[in-house]
């Protein structure tokens, strides 16, 4: 039955002890019986012939829409317009925005690498020495000596506090 590919037997069984109590015997696959199954026609209520005027006149009405109803559904039509064209204006209005700060961040970076490199240019341009020389020879500027200096030991470290003129000679 293994090779004939329509099904397969199994058999099993309860044992308690040396005894057999039941066996069961399980069926799957295509050979499996299926039952018959018999299906009742759906009827269809019988219809009354005749309608009593109330039910007639209840079905008419809810048929119908009256003033309020539609006045109602304007209303709340209108208010989905309205709400959907602001979100829709609101969302243009962020997009625009959105595209000016990419746009301004763009002139930003390019300004701040502009201002780096006209500073790093500067900085490059200054020549120590020459500036020494025009000090000296141009401008009668003397280099500071060491009696001159004055340290001050500041116990805050944060920031230096004067209280007096501090001594020029």
């Amino acid at each position: 039955m293994a090779g004939s590919g329509y099904g397969r037997t199994t058999s099993a069984k309860k044992r308690t002890g040396n005894q057999n109590k039941n066996t069961y015997t399980y069926i799957d696959g295509n050979t499996v019986r299926k039952l018959d199954v018999q299906t009742q026609p759906i009827t269809q209520p019988e219809q009354q012939s005749e309608v009593s005027p109330g039910i007639r006149r209840n079905r008419e009405r809810a048929l119908q829409m009256n003033f309020g109803y539609v006045l109602f559904l304007t209303a709340a039509a209108v208010v989905v317009v309205f709400v959907c064209v602001n979100f829709l204006q609101l969302r243009a209005v962020n997009t625009l925005l959105s595209e000016e700060v990419a746009t301004l961040s763009a002139e930003l970076d390019s300004a701040i690498l502009e201002n780096d490199s006209e500073y790093n240019r500067v900085i490059n341009s200054v020549d120590l020495e020459h500036v020494k020389e025009v000090a000296t020879e141009e401008l009668g500027m003397q280099q500071a000596t060491s009696d001159q200096i004055v340290t001050y030991e500041v116990e805050d470290g944060d920031y230096v506090r004067q209280y007096s003129e501090i001594p020029t000679e």
